[in-house]
C-alpha cells in the first residue's frame, strides 16, 4: 500500500504527468512556469521528490516518473478529470473555469467518493476538456491524436482534447468554439513562428502556435 504524500508532492507529481504525456519530458523550466514557483524552488524539491523515489531527476534533462510516481500520478489525475467532469455536468460550473475548480477538489476526493463520482456520471471516458480519465487500475487509453501544430494545410480535423488547461486559454478557446468534437479546417500556415489561420464553420480565425500546440485533433 502506497503512503500518503503531501499536496505539494502531488501537485509535483501531477505538473510532471501533464508535461511527459505533452512534450516527453518535464523540464525544470517547464515545472516551475507551470506551478509558478522559481526554478530554484523546483529543483530542491525534485530532488527532494528523487529521493522518495518518486521521480528519476537530471538537473540538465528533467523529471520522469518512477513506477511507483506515476502510479500515484494517474490516482490524482483520475480524482481530477471525474471532478472537472462532475462540476461541469452536475453543478453547471462552465467548461473554461472547471479545471481551476477541479484542483481544489482533487486532493479531498477518497477512493469511495471517487468511484461513486464515476458511477452517477456513467463512466465517462474523459474530462470535459477530452483528457482520458484513468481507470480504477491506473490503465490510460489515449485516441490517437496529434497537435494541430504538426497538421498541414487544408487538412481537416476534429479536435480530440486541450492539454493545457489554463482557464485564461479554455476561456480564449470557448469564445472560439474551439472544443472536443469542433470540426475545424486548416487555412493557411504561415512561416517560422507565424499564425496558423483555421476555420471554423464559417469563420475564420488566427491563432499562435503555442495554442495550436496545446489543440490536439484527428483527421476527418
Amino acid at each position: 500500500m502506497l503512503k500518503p504524500i503531501s499536496k505539494n508532492q502531488e501537485d509535483y507529481l501531477e505538473t510532471i504527468f501533464h508535461l511527459i504525456t505533452e512534450d516527453g519530458l518535464a523540464a525544470t523550466q517547464k515545472i516551475a512556469e507551470h506551478l509558478s514557483i522559481s526554478p530554484a524552488s523546483v529543483s530542491e524539491n525534485l530532488i527532494k521528490l528523487a529521493h522518495n523515489k518518486l521521480i528519476k531527476y537530471s538537473p540538465y534533462e528533467g523529471a520522469t516518473l518512477t513506477r511507483r510516481g506515476k502510479r500515484l500520478a494517474l490516482r490524482l489525475v483520475r480524482r481530477h478529470r471525474l471532478a472537472e467532469q462532475f462540476l461541469v455536468n452536475k453543478l453547471g460550473v462552465k467548461w473554461a473555469r472547471s479545471h481551476e475548480e477541479a484542483h481544489q477538489l482533487e486532493h479531498g476526493i477518497s477512493k469511495l467518493t471517487g468511484e461513486q463520482m464515476d458511477k452517477v456520471l456513467g463512466r465517462p471516458k474523459t474530462c470535459p476538456h477530452g483528457n482520458p480519465i484513468p481507470d480504477v487500475r491506473g490503465k490510460i487509453k489515449q485516441e490517437l491524436s496529434y497537435p494541430l501544430l504538426t497538421l498541414n494545410q487544408k487538412d481537416k480535423v476534429k479536435i480530440i482534447k486541450i492539454t493545457d488547461e489554463e482557464t485564461k486559454l479554455l476561456r480564449y478557446l470557448a469564445a472560439l468554439g474551439l472544443m472536443p468534437q469542433t470540426e475545424l479546417e486548416i487555412q493557411e500556415k504561415a512561416l517560422c513562428k507565424g499564425p496558423i489561420i483555421i476555420r471554423v464553420g464559417r469563420s475564420n480565425y488566427a491563432i499562435s502556435q503555442t495554442v495550436a500546440k496545446s489543440i490536439w485533433v484527428k483527421k476527418i
